[in-house]
């Protein structure tokens, strides 16, 4: 197998009526994708279908066949994990838990890297909702200390209370985690231009403070998203590539440098009318290197 110029995808779907990772598979090789990100159940509750009904070996075939490796498949972890609260224990043990179940889960599927939101502080000192990020991690990975299966904590606006929405607080967390090699980060452009990082006018610059900061090495994929709102908004709106506030241009570059050649970088943007998926017609855009202004009923900013 050839190895790609880069590595492109979108989050797809992970459910019953599409034969579960089979319909993943199928949804990014229509999408003309070389990766993909899925949630193993729906990101808001607790609850999972058995790993056994999941069609495991005839995804991992359908990935072979169509030159998609397995080893830059990710997942996204629950949104009802809550690592930094410390205002309510059961908030935080749940999470502990949930994490566990889905490494395990992970380990069973094949996929090696789940994204993480880092959570929210809820009121308390953000401090000790970082510290409290990393004691979730290290007892997560004491109770699992073979897996295989990283954490990359996704980069975050600020909306709320949220944590990690600067480098010095990501790296905070990293250096309080014991596994070191387990966990790393997940850019998300939109999250970043909405916290303030100015990835439409000077992305390389940021690169530059990320590696000072935390490390180009624990960089472990990226989420590809414009954004409906001006800089430093900290709203975590996400909008169709080309039709925000950061542009084409600037989030074409992110896929087509060189620094970011090996890593799974995945499109969250919105449904078209939500009932029409952006994807194919993204990364057809996103690989030639140029807008086509597809969704023309769509306001330009």
């Amino acid at each position: 197998m050839e190895k790609p110029k880069f590595y492109l995808g979108s989050h797809v779907g992970m459910n019953s009526a599409n034969d579960y990772l089979i319909g993943s598979a199928q949804e990014a090789i229509n999408n003309g994708a070389n990766t993909l990100m899925f949630f193993t159940g729906a990101p808001q509750n607790t609850r999972r279908t058995e790993t056994s009904r999941l069609n495991i070996d005839k995804f991992k075939s359908m990935l072979i066949e169509n030159e998609i490796d397995i080893n830059k498949v990710i997942c996204h972890g629950p949104y009802t994990i809550n690592l930094a609260n410390t205002v309510k224990q059961e908030t935080f043990d749940l999470g502990v838990r949930l994490l566990k179940e889905e490494l395990l889960r992970l380990e069973e599927i094949g996929v090696h890297t789940v994204v993480l939101h880092p959570g929210a502080a809820v009121g308390a000192p953000r401090e000790l909702a970082l510290k409290s990020i990393a004691k979730g991690l290290n007892m997560v990975y004491k109770e699992l200390p073979n897996t295989p299966v990283r954490v990359a904590l996704e980069t975050m606006s600020g909306k709320g209370t949220e944590v990690c929405i600067t480098f010095e607080e990501i790296k905070t967390v990293l250096d309080l985690v014991e596994a070191k090699d387990k966990v790393g980060v997940c850019f998300d452009t939109c999250h970043m231009h909405d916290s303030g990082y100015d990835v439409k006018n000077n992305f390389e610059k940021v690169v530059e403070e990320f590696d000072k900061v935390v490390g180009l090495d624990k960089l472990m994929a990226i989420h590809l998203n414009d954004s409906k709102n001006p800089i430093s908004n900290h709203k975590d709106r996400h909008e169709n590539i080309g039709y925000g506030y950061i542009g084409f241009e600037a989030l074409a570059n992110v896929v087509h440098n060189p620094l970011f050649k090996d890593l799974p970088i995945i499109l969250e943007t919105p449904y078209i009318d939500g009932k029409l998926s952006p994807y194919k017609v993204e990364i057809e855009m996103i690989k030639n290197n140029k807008f086509t202004n597809p969704f023309k009923d769509k306001e330009l900013i």
